[in-house]
């Protein structure tokens, strides 16, 4: 055995490590928060996060893009709402880092690439077409999530807010998720299909 498929996880430990990486620190910022307060609840964040991304790195045997990207906001603006002692910084979090994927999305699309592709680490083989379609819709998401956190941050109470991240945001990208299944299951490639393009232009239905 090699040292860097001793690094990695097994199949088995990546099924339910991956998500509690991803999940564990929001529901230990809910938790801290119930108990304390959301100064609390930032710090243990913090700590949280801290922990998943090395755990990440050790089931990937990389660093993943995105939960990194997103780990360094979580430093930052945790950072700063310690510091200055003020939970503006922790609630904009969600709405810049939501806002900033979708914007790498969409640039990565006008410039002929679907960044997609390589920040899923080959979860799928899709063809380019089906590569596009499946980035346009998660761009538009990233889009949606941001203006949810912007209006829950504004209109409602801190508890609400916090509320949201595991009782309206989780759910949402789990369903959005699933809905993208027979996208996926219709653009699969094949060895005869890979990066065959159809002659007929995108249709908007198709999104």
């Amino acid at each position: 055995m090699t040292i860097e498929n001793a690094e990695r996880a097994s199949p088995t430990t990546k099924a339910w490590l991956r998500p509690l990486c991803e999940v564990g620190p929001i529901v230990a910022f809910f938790v801290a928060n119930g108990r304390w307060d959301i100064y609390a609840g930032t710090a243990v964040f913090i700590v949280a996060t801290m922990i998943a991304l090395p755990a990440y790195r050790w089931i990937a045997g990389k660093w993943p893009l995105m939960p990194l990207v997103s780990g360094f906001f979580v430093l930052t603006f945790g950072a700063l709402t310690l510091f200055l002692h003020d939970d503006l910084f922790i609630k904009l979090k969600p709405t810049i880092v939501n806002t900033l994927f979708g914007v790498i999305l969409m640039g990565g699309l006008l410039f002929g690439k679907s960044l997609l592709q390589p920040l899923l680490d080959g979860a799928f083989r899709l063809t380019d077409r089906g590569w596009r379609l499946l980035t346009w819709r998660w761009c538009g998401f990233f889009f949606v999530l941001a203006i949810v956190n912007e209006v829950v941050w504004r209109s409602f109470s801190t508890e609400t807010w916090i509320a949201s991240k595991l009782a309206v945001s989780l759910p949402l990208t789990f369903l959005f998720g699933l809905a993208q299944i027979p996208l996926i299951r219709r653009h699969w490639a094949d060895d005869s299909t890979e990066n065959v393009e159809p002659s007929e232009p995108s249709k908007i239905s198709d999104l």
